[in-house]
């Protein structure tokens, strides 16, 4: 049986590797003389499809199917316990290694009610973002910030409530300020930052 902590490294290269497949082959377009250009939106909503893809299959085909199994759990002190990362976790800790790659675009998931407050929106950006996607939750809220000299462009799309365990956790968890979320909910919104020149 393999160790938690190769498993959790294994998850994490195999998200990470799903994940980056589809940046690569830009290069050699581009020495190839047939480099395109596009627009912006919808490099995000690329991103954005790429990243709740990878999410959604690992919640279904490693979480739910190995607790299923009874072979090992999600849990939200995964690194202690030598349990799998929670969805939502896995996604953080996906942002977190593409900020370190070099590339500049970042990600990460934040609420209006985050259960850890490192989650809450931290620019104007961000909690315009998130208060337009609650209300209007079929398009991503879009502008430009400049962060550190950098100018990005910021996507905040609304993170849904679409399984019933996302809802059980935030529901009962005893940091939650709210507990009343349905399936289709937007729980919070996940931010895209792509730097621009």
């Amino acid at each position: 049986m393999l160790s938690s902590s190769k498993l959790r490294q294994g998850v994490l290269i195999l998200v990470f590797g799903l994940f980056t497949t589809g940046l690569i082959g830009q290069n050699r377009a581009a020495a190839e003389g047939t480099a395109a250009s596009l627009p912006i939106e919808l490099v995000a909503n690329y991103l954005y499809a790429m990243i709740e893809a990878d999410r959604e299959a690992y919640t279904r085909h490693v979480v739910e199917r190995m607790q299923a199994k009874g072979v090992v759990v999600a849990s939200e002190n995964w690194e202690e316990t030598n349990s799998l990362p929670l969805p939502a976790q896995l996604l953080m800790e996906s942002g977190r290694i593409m900020g370190r790659k070099g590339t500049g675009i970042q990600y990460r998931l934040i609420s209006l009610w985050p259960i850890n407050k490192r989650n809450a929106a931290s620019s104007e950006i961000e909690k315009l973002g998130l208060a337009t996607v609650l209300t209007h939750p079929t398009k991503p809220y879009t502008g430009f910030v400049k962060e550190g000299g950098t100018r990005y462009f910021q996507a905040v799309y609304p993170d849904l409530a679409v399984t019933q365990a996302c809802i059980g956790c935030h529901n009962a968890h005893p940091d939650s300020p709210k507990r009343d979320f349905r399936i289709n909910d937007v729980m919070g919104g996940l931010v895209i930052s792509i730097p621009v020149k």
